[in-house]
């Protein structure tokens, strides 16, 4: 039986990021997948000229992501983009009460008549306050429309924590990881409903990060998209080849699920 899926997020370059694989796995198995972005992410990072018109840009480069994806139908919501630092400025995404863009999400909910819609964890994965927003907007949306279920996108803490500290040693990938090592962000394994195997999907999963051109580099180093792009093929499928859900209100259980629409079957 066939659902429909709607993936809430921040900014182009989150669903490549969090969730390509399992949205690129949904798509082959036939369900209907529409990407939703809160904002264009005009304020992300970006080096010299590829800074003017980022907004843009940011948007033409989801499109091409969604297409590499398989997704059938891309919204962006078109809030201003918060930034990366400091307070919120007013009237950005995450300044906002979320009543106002959960009735939006809503909407689009009821409209694509969605089965299961994604978010981000309560802390937004690294903390990034349009990605806190995300979960509050997405969890509130979905009470409004009825969605059944609500998947978390996050990362196992603990697998990251790993990881960084292998790269940690690296020159040039140390200023990607925070001092606590990723301590406290995203969600610990004892939490998590879903590891979801997306091996078969990794050759689209980097054709979605390939589309974030302008994300490559900025403020002067590697970013997060260029260095999964670097990873050869044998470190490429244990970093990149699971991604992991919390769906809200199903207690965690071992093994954990492979199956995002297991709740609906």
């Amino acid at each position: 039986m066939p659902f429909t899926l709607v993936a809430f997020h921040a900014h182009p370059d989150d669903e490549a990021l969090l969730s390509g694989g399992t949205l690129a796995r949904a798509a082959e198995e036939g369900h209907r997948v529409v990407l939703v972005s809160a904002t264009a992410g005009e304020a992300g990072l970006a080096d010299g000229e590829l800074l003017d018109g980022l907004g843009e840009r940011r948007i033409e480069e989801l499109r091409r992501s969604a297409a590499a994806l398989g997704i059938a139908r891309v919204e962006i919501l078109g809030y201003p983009d918060s930034g990366s630092t400091g307070t919120p400025p007013p009237g950005s995404f995450a300044a906002l009460d979320p009543k106002g863009p959960a009735e939006r999400l809503a909407a689009l909910l009821r409209e694509e008549n969605a089965d299961a819609v994604t978010t981000y964890d309560a802390q937004g994965g690294y903390g990034h306050p349009d990605h806190i927003q995300v979960h509050r907007v997405g969890a509130l949306a979905a009470k409004l429309a009825g969605t059944p279920v609500v998947l978390e996108v996050t990362v196992d803490r603990g697998k990251l924590q790993g990881i960084a500290r292998l790269l940690a040693r690296l020159p040039g990938v140390r200023r990607l990881i925070p001092d606590d090592r990723f301590g406290s962000a995203y969600t610990a394994r004892t939490d998590l409903t879903h590891a979801v195997n997306v091996r078969a999907q990794l050759r689209a999963k980097r054709r979605a990060l390939a589309a974030h051109a302008s994300q490559g580099t900025g403020g002067g180093s590697m970013r997060t998209v260029t260095l999964l792009l670097k990873l050869p093929n044998w470190l490429a499928a244990p970093v990149l080849g699971t991604e992991w859900f919390r769906e809200a209100g199903r207690a965690p259980s071992q093994p954990l699920l492979d199956d995002i629409f297991a709740s609906l079957r």
